[in-house]
């Protein structure tokens, strides 16, 4: 089942970003953001527990970020991703957002949904200020997709 986060979610969704975030395959989230960030996460959930995320973020005027998109490893292969990324599309629509990026480093895999690479100097600065914080800044290798809504 696909829904929203709730608080008591925080540290599971936490525990399955920062499984693959050890082995670099995306950016950890601390408890912190997580919580502030709540209202943008989606879970799949099976039997109770969170077995997949994603975060719809809206990040200026007409743009918004799917990011932080996981599925616990013995559930990927089942269209989990495919639903969360769905749900994030939809919500992002409802909003009114006209376009949507994501920064990844499986940029194949959004392809599938139809982003498109771009040069991440076609994204507003806005939406840098995240990436300042991280500890990859500034050689992070994550690829940015724009897709338009």
């Amino acid at each position: 089942m696909i829904k929203k986060a709730k608080i008591e979610d925080i540290k599971a969704i936490q525990k399955l970003i920062n499984s693959f975030a050890s082995k670099d395959l995306m950016l950890s989230r601390s408890l912190n953001e997580l919580y502030e960030n709540l209202r943008d996460y989606w879970i799949a959930e099976e039997y109770g527990k969170v077995i997949g995320c994603a975060a719809l973020h809206i990040s200026w005027d007409d743009l918004a970020e799917i990011k932080s998109v996981a599925v616990a490893k013995n559930k990927q292969g089942k269209g989990i991703g495919r639903k969360l990324i769905s749900v994030c599309l939809t919500e992002a629509k409802e909003l009114g957002a006209k376009r949507i990026f994501v920064l990844t480093y499986k940029p194949e895999y959004f392809k599938k949904f139809g982003f498109k690479r771009v040069k991440n100097s076609q994204l507003p600065h806005k939406i840098w200020a995240e990436c300042i914080n991280c500890c990859k800044f500034p050689n992070c290798k994550e690829i940015a997709l724009l897709k338009t809504l």
